[in-house]
């Protein structure tokens, strides 16, 4: 076992950028080209990390050399004096290489030298000699399902592969430390972040995450559960549309939305109110502004109802239309 003193640590994940993504009208979602999942990891690497959030700084984005060459995830540990709580971080030394493979990778003896390389890679780029010594460097690589092609290819090279945890497997003989964490394996009570991304979320753990996750409301943890929303619903909607049901989930779900909610609505009121200013102009300032609110109101429900999938009666109240004026609205919608 890789105890380690837990120690503070800085942890640099390399993410691109996505546009917000909820509800694609799509059929089919075993399939789904184009998902970004990577920012979902990200934020879920920082949602597993939650107990040590204090002792934790995050940047983005960590390349190893002047060329597009980066890792997907760099943790550094910088003080002795905190232990890590979660388990996967148990294998942590100061230096801790992460790899993300995609539901839709695979996962190959050669991604995993691939991988190794990068700590390589890393190990021998320092700005001096030994900057990072071989005995300070471990490798972490993640992935939805169980890769029995390669641990049987690590076994007959002369590896040991041991179950330490639940879903996290310690690779035994190798040049780094190494793990391989099987998140759909994984606890469900304690990384229902990690499990939630894929093609085939199970209800239970994405009920899991919403009770986890919906008392957060630092601006970073909620940019993370945010993230990992976005990969999960675009990945399962019909899923997400049955919990919608839920008179629990929903609310949960539509507090951890309400951010984009706010987004979505004032995107709609500009255009609303830009739209119904021109068309009311000739009967006056007066008439087109009065005209204007009542069509960005108009806009915006439908708006929300198309972008989030959501009932005209949640949209009024996503909105704040006080109940006794959803009459007044829902026979125009």
């Amino acid at each position: 076992m890789n105890e380690v003193s837990g120690q503070k640590a800085e942890v640099i994940p390399v993410c691109d950028n996505m546009e917000k993504e909820y509800f694609q009208e799509k059929e089919h979602t075993a399939e789904k080209p184009g998902i970004q999942w990577h920012p979902g990891f990200c934020g879920a690497a920082e949602l597993e990390l939650i107990s040590n959030r204090d002792a934790l700084e995050f940047q983005r984005e960590y390349n190893l050399s002047k060329k597009p060459l980066r890792m997907d995830l760099l943790i550094i540990k910088k003080l002795a004096d905190v232990e890590i709580e979660n388990e996967i971080g148990r294998i942590f030394k100061k230096y801790n290489v992460v790899e993300y493979k995609s539901p839709e990778d695979g996962l190959s003896i050669d991604d995993y030298y691939k991988t190794q390389g990068y700590a390589c890679l890393y190990k021998g780029l320092g700005d001096t000699v030994n900057q990072v010594p071989a005995e300070e460097l471990t490798v972490s690589i993640f992935r939805e399902a169980y890769p029995r092609e390669l641990f049987e290819a690590l076994k007959r090279s002369g590896r040991k592969v041991e179950e330490r945890f639940p879903g996290i497997y310690y690779i035994r003989n190798e040049l780094f430390d190494t793990q391989i964490v099987v998140t759909g394996h994984l606890r469900r009570e304690s990384h229902s972040s990690l499990r939630i991304l894929s093609t085939n979320a199970d209800a239970e753990d994405i009920r899991e995450f919403l009770r986890n996750t919906a008392w957060l409301e630092l601006p970073g943890d909620r940019h993370n559960v945010d993230a990992v929303l976005q990969v999960s619903i675009f990945a399962n909607e019909k899923m997400y549309n049955e919990i919608r049901r839920d008179a629990g989930m929903s609310e949960a779900l539509m507090k951890l939305m309400k951010d984009d909610i706010a987004d979505a609505l004032a995107e709609a009121e500009e255009k609303g109110i830009e739209k119904g200013i021109e068309k009311g102009i000739e009967k006056g300032i007066e008439k087109g502004m009065e005209k204007g609110m009542d069509h960005a109101i108009l806009f915006s429900l439908r708006n929300l109802m198309v972008t989030l999938k959501l009932t005209a009666e949640q949209a009024m109240d996503a909105i704040g239309i006080p109940s006794d004026e959803w009459g007044k609205y829902a026979s125009r919608l």
